[in-house]
């Protein structure tokens, strides 16, 4: 088997594939934890439970095709030696970050598509929780993207 040659370390490319994979890592937490262990809401709420229930699935099903083609080009990167490791986790940061800031604002107040909760109780508290840590991970990640080049990998830091 031929192995590639190692091209350097690709940044840009590092920060988009860690930014995939933490949309997909977000959705999931936020379809595994809010809509099936909690239920607070369905991705849907404009219909039915089944239509609700539905609209979960194809969620599931695209955070699943959205996690395993982000490995699959992190994987790559790691064989091409050309991971950044501090941009992939800029990017994981940011990724999280924006998916959780879209779904606060964009699927929750402009579409309405659902709310957090549809109990009594205070939406405001709900919504200012969920899009401070949208802002927190998305200055996490702008932090880790501005600060110091560090190491592409460990594996390649050395040589």
């Amino acid at each position: 088997m031929v192995r590639p040659r190692p091209t350097g370390a690709d940044p840009r490319r590092s920060l988009l594939v860690g930014g995939m994979i933490g949309v997909a890592v977000m959705a999931a937490v936020d379809e595994i934890v809010f809509h099936q262990i909690l239920a607070w809401h369905h991705f849907y709420d404009r219909s039915t439970t089944r239509v609700g229930l539905l609209s979960d699935g194809l969620l599931h099903a695209v955070e699943l095709l959205l996690l395993v083609a982000g490995f699959f080009l992190l994987a790559a990167l790691r064989r091409r030696a050309a991971l950044h490791t501090r941009r992939a986790w800029a990017g994981f940061l940011l990724g999280a970050g924006g998916f959780q800031l879209f779904d606060g604002v964009v699927n929750h107040k402009v579409f309405r598509l659902h709310q957090i909760r549809y109990d009594v109780v205070d939406l405001v508290v709900y919504d200012a929780v969920w899009i401070g840590a949208a802002v927190l991970l998305l200055a996490a990640g702008a932090a880790v993207a501005l600060t110091g080049r560090g190491p592409r990998t460990p594996a390649t830091a050395s040589s």
